[in-house]
C-alpha cells in the first residue's frame, strides 16, 4: 500500500494521507457496487488495501448519513480537499495502477460493471 500511495500522491499532487484515504474510499465504492469477483482480485493485489478500505469506512457520522453511489464518494474525496479535476486525476491513475495489477480486461470489466466509472477511465 505504501508503495501505491506515495505513487498516487506523487502523480496526483496530494499528501500521502490524502491518497491512502483516497483509494480506501474508491476500493470500497468498487467493492460495493462493481462486480464483486474482479474487484476483490484487484483488492488482493494491494497489501494494506483491506485496512485502507475498512479506515475509511469508519470515517463517522457523516459518511453514513451520505449514504451510498457515485455522489456520496465524490462529496466524501470533496470532503478530503480534492477538487472535480483531482479526483478524475487520481481514478484515472489508480486505474492504471489497477490495469498492472490485473490486466486490461479484468480492469476493463470492473470500470464497465461498476456505476458512473466509464467517466474516469
Amino acid at each position: 500500500m505504501d508503495e501505491l500511495t506515495a505513487w498516487l500522491a506523487s502523480k496526483a499532487g496530494v499528501e500521502d494521507a490524502v491518497a491512502e484515504k483516497t483509494i480506501g474510499i474508491i476500493l470500497g465504492y468498487l467493492r460495493n457496487e462493481g462486480p464483486s469477483d474482479k474487484v476483490q482480485s484487484l483488492i488482493d493485489k494491494i497489501p494494506g488495501a483491506e485496512a485502507a478500505i475498512s479506515a475509511s469506512e469508519n470515517s463517522g457520522g457523516l459518511a453514513r448519513l451520505m449514504g451510498g453511489g457515485l455522489m456520496a464518494v465524490g462529496t466524501r474525496l470533496m470532503g478530503l480537499g480534492l477538487g472535480a479535476g483531482d479526483i478524475q486525476n487520481i481514478a484515472r491513475e489508480l486505474f492504471r495502477f489497477g490495469r498492472d495489477k490485473i490486466g486490461e480486461d479484468q480492469m476493463g470489466a470492473i470500470i464497465a460493471g461498476t456505476p458512473g466509472l466509464s467517466q474516469f477511465a
